[in-house]
C-alpha cells in the first residue's frame, strides 16, 4: 500500500478486474435481496465493461474525470460514481451496506484529530460516508457547521485529506440546463418509510445478518430496495450504537439513495415531543416535515368538505 506525504497509507490502486469483482458482488447481493432486476443487470453489465477495458479505470478517471467513465458502454452516472468511489477509497459503501456492514464512521477515525465521537457526529450531522465527501465538506465550509470543528481543526482535516486522496474532490458534471442535485422531498422519504414498515409487518422482506451488534450472526435486519421514478432507495432499520442504546432499532429507519442524483442518507423516526409527537418525521428536516403534515391535513379538510357537500340530504 502506497504511503502519502503525511505518512498515512493511501488506498490500494485496484485493477479493473478487482473493481469488476466488487460490482459483481454488489449485483449478486442486490439480486438476493430482491432489488430491481434492471439495477442488478446494470451492475453486471458494468463489471463486464471494466473487464473488457484495456486501459485501467483509475487512469481514465484521472485524465478524463467521471465523464470519461460515462462514455464507456453500460456505464451510467450511478455506476460511474460507484467506480469513482472504489478507485479513490478502495471500498464501496453500497456494497458494505448490502453486506450488513454499515460503519462509515470508522473511516473518519483514521483522520488525525477525529475520534469515535466526532466521527459519529460527522456522520449524523452531514450524512457523509467517505473521505472524499469529508474532504469536500472541509473545503466548501460545511464541516465548520458541525460542533467540535473549529477553523483550526477544519484546516487540519483538509490538509490531511489533501495528502491522502490522489485527486481533489470533483464537482459532479451536469449537462447544460440540468438542475442541481436536490434532496428528495419529505413526502417521498415518508412514503419509502411507510412501504418499509408495511412490508416488515407483513414479513415480505429479505433479512440480512448485520456485522455490528450481532454476536450470533442472526439474519434479523429487514432490507428494502425500492424506487420512486428514477430514484433508487435502500431502507433498513438503524443498527447504530445510539439506536441500540435508546432501544429504537425497530423504530428508526435509515433510507439511502444510490443513483445518478448522488448518495444520500436520511433517518425517519417517530417524534416523541412537540406538535408532531407520535408522527413519523425525517430527522434534520423537521420543519419541512411539519409543513408536509400541515398541507396534508389541509387537503384532507378540503376533501371532507367536498364530500359533505355532495352527500344527498336524508
Amino acid at each position: 500500500m502506497a504511503q502519502t506525504t503525511n505518512g498515512k497509507s493511501a488506498p490500494p490502486v485496484l485493477t479493473n478486474a478487482e473493481i469488476a469483482a466488487l460490482l459483481d458482488e454488489t449485483a449478486g447481493l442486490l439480486e438476493a435481496q430482491e432489488a430491481n432486476p434492471y439495477r442488478v443487470q446494470a451492475y453486471r453489465n458494468g463489471a463486464q465493461t471494466l473487464r473488457n477495458l484495456a486501459r485501467p479505470a483509475a487512469d481514465l478517471l484521472e485524465s478524463e474525470g467521471i465523464e470519461g467513465l460515462e462514455r464507456l458502454p453500460a456505464i451510467g452516472r450511478s455506476l460511474a460514481r460507484a467506480i469513482e468511489q472504489i478507485v479513490d477509497t478502495g471500498r464501496l459503501t453500497l456494497l458494505e451496506r448490502l453486506r450488513g456492514d454499515v460503519r462509515p464512521e470508522r473511516v473518519f477515525t483514521t483522520v488525525p484529530g477525529i475520534g469515535p465521537k466526532l466521527a459519529q457526529r460527522l456522520h449524523d450531522s452531514l450524512d457523509i460516508e467517505t473521505l472524499a465527501e469529508l474532504h469536500a465538506a472541509a473545503i466548501d465550509g460545511h464541516l465548520s457547521s458541525v460542533p467540535g470543528f473549529g477553523d483550526k481543526r477544519v484546516r487540519a482535516v483538509a490538509e490531511s485529506l489533501s495528502g491522502r486522496l490522489r485527486r481533489p474532490p470533483r464537482q459532479p458534471a451536469r449537462s447544460a440546463g440540468s438542475a442541481p442535485s436536490d434532496p428528495p422531498p419529505v413526502a417521498e422519504l415518508l412514503d419509502v418509510d411507510a412501504e418499509y414498515r408495511r412490508k416488515v409487518a407483513a414479513d415480505r422482506l429479505v433479512r440480512i445478518a448485520p456485522r455490528r451488534f450481532n454476536p450470533t450472526g442472526a439474519a434479523w435486519l429487514p432490507i428494502l430496495h425500492t424506487r420512486r421514478g428514477n430514484t433508487q432507495y435502500t431502507a433498513l432499520y438503524s443498527n447504530t450504537a445510539r439506536a441500540h442504546e435508546l432501544g429504537t432499532t425497530k423504530d428508526w429507519v435509515v433510507i439511502y439513495r444510490d443513483d445518478s442524483q448522488g448518495n444520500g442518507q436520511w433517518t425517519v423516526i417517530t417524534s416523541r415531543f412537540g406538535p408532531l409527537r407520535g408522527k413519523r418525521i425525517v430527522r434534520g428536516r423537521e420543519e419541512e416535515t411539519r409543513r408536509y403534515y400541515a398541507e396534508l391535513a389541509k387537503a384532507h379538510a378540503v376533501e371532507d368538505t367536498e364530500t359533505k357537500e355532495t352527500e344527498p340530504e336524508a
